[in-house]
């Protein structure tokens, strides 16, 4: 981008089409240091139903930062996340045939004109409202095989699922429901007033399931993960990969419930700038995400971003809060500490190890090569094996789901001395406390 003064604090409110491109403007710069605040646009269901959009979900125009050059990594502290949806609606999908080209998700055909990526208009409510502005005809790419329609309470603390004739109040006035941000193109989902399940309460954990950097090449915003984006490998339609090319991705798409308030995420930096992104804020969600999809609203975030010089990761890294850890992997007290210390003094060992929690994620096809990746990124920034890093994951933390098909986060407690080496440290020990 242009060379601009770099700001203290960057505002957005547009974004990408589906389509992460490195080669689009990005916002900004913000400063090495600053803020992003966002108002972000609900994923999945919204841009599901809306044809135009061509990549699955609808995240923010990217944003670049000062002095993040490619083989950097970029910290981002999530400050705060606030739902700003009254409500929602979700579901388990199934895909329309004849109205796509190989990808539901990504290209979109009218059945009726054949118009790929068609602009449609809402015609009442209900699951064949979506229409084809060229032809009429019913457009929806995807309905529902079991939905919901769910309210929240002003505090964000849960949510109930509403029957019948709430779910239509809803769908006659979806965006202000919403709270659809201005420059956002999607259908509202609630559009479908969808209500198999009523009465069901749910408890609140908002988190963002779109978090990350832009990939080295154009990849629909969906598919910038390692199982997802499989799905492109010898696609037939323009945003098709070979299986080198879906290396350049970043897994900004992750859906792991704990890239919630207060964790950190190391990004890597894989085009100048960064191009810090975000979108699918979700206001709840099982590990797994095992229904394919879950309560997507809209929401504001504040962000941090700090650049690490010379940090070449080849996906995130992910610092949660504490009480998300696993119970393996939580910082040892001082108690713990001096009690080991006492019991390795009596076989003869002068010291412990000083370990602090770290999480890599791993994606993949199937979890077992989720698993695999997250492995082989622990060991290569690590510096140890795989069977190394597969023994301390199994000792001091755990592997957990955040996706199924393919998405894990691998926790464990690293040395501190490798964290030093990595220009970490600091940010580690500002996470959970002097290790």
């Amino acid at each position: 981008m242009e060379k601009h003064e770099a700001h203290e604090t960057v505002f957005v409110d547009t974004f990408v089409n589906g389509i992460l491109d490195p080669s689009q403007p990005m916002l900004g710069p913000v400063r090495d240091g600053g803020h992003i605040v966002a108002n972000t646009a609900p994923g999945c269901w919204g841009p599901m139903i809306t044809p135009s959009i061509r990549g699955g979900h609808e995240v923010t125009q990217p944003v670049f930062v000062e002095g993040a050059e490619v083989g950097d990594a970029i910290a981002i502290r999530i400050k705060s996340i606030r739902v700003t949806s009254v409500a929602t609606s979700s579901g388990n999908d199934q895909p329309v045939e004849g109205r796509f080209l190989g990808d539901p998700f990504v290209a979109a055909r009218c059945p009726q004109c054949g118009t790929l990526y068609p602009e449609t208009r809402i015609e009442g409510i209900g699951p064949q409202a979506i229409r084809c502005v060229k032809c009429g005809a019913d457009a929806t790419p995807f309905v529902f095989t079991s939905g919901y329609t769910i309210a929240f309470d002003a505090d964000s603390r849960l949510g109930v699922t509403l029957p019948k004739g709430a779910a239509e109040k809803i769908a006659r006035e979806g965006r202000r429901y919403m709270a659809t941000p201005e420059n956002s193109r999607q259908n509202p989902i609630v559009t479908f007033a969808q209500s198999d399940i009523i009465g069901a309460v749910a408890r609140m954990r908002p988190f963002m399931g779109q978090f990350g950097t832009t990939p080295s090449r154009p990849f629909p915003d969906s598919h910038n993960a390692g199982d997802f984006g499989a799905f492109l490998v010898g696609a037939p339609h323009e945003y098709a990969l070979t299986a080198e090319q879906l290396e350049d991705r970043t897994d900004g798409h992750m859906d792991i419930n704990r890239v919630r308030e207060g964790a950190v995420l190391i990004c890597p930096v894989k085009v100048p700038g960064g191009g810090v992104y975000m979108g699918d804020m979700h206001a709840l969600q099982g590990d797994g995400e095992i229904a394919g999809h879950t309560c997507d609203v809209s929401g504001v975030v504040t962000l941090q971003v700090h650049v690490i010089k010379a940090l070449k990761i080849e996906g995130p890294m992910l610092l949660p809060v504490e009480e998300d850890l696993p119970y393996l992997a939580r910082p040892l007290t001082p108690q713990e500490k001096e009690t080991a210390l006492d019991l390795a003094r009596g076989w003869g060992l002068v010291q412990i190890e000083e370990t602090a929690p770290v999480s890599f994620i791993g994606t993949g096809p199937n979890l077992n090569a989720a698993i695999d990746n997250g492995l082989q990124r622990a060991a290569r920034v690590l510096s140890m094996t795989v069977p190394e890093i597969m023994n301390r994951a199994t000792i001091t933390g755990a592997i957990e789901i955040g996706r199924s098909p393919g998405v894990v986060t691998v926790t464990f407690l690293a040395p501190m001395a490798r964290l030093e080496q990595l220009g970490i440290a600091e940010l580690v020990r500002e996470q959970y406390g002097s290790a």
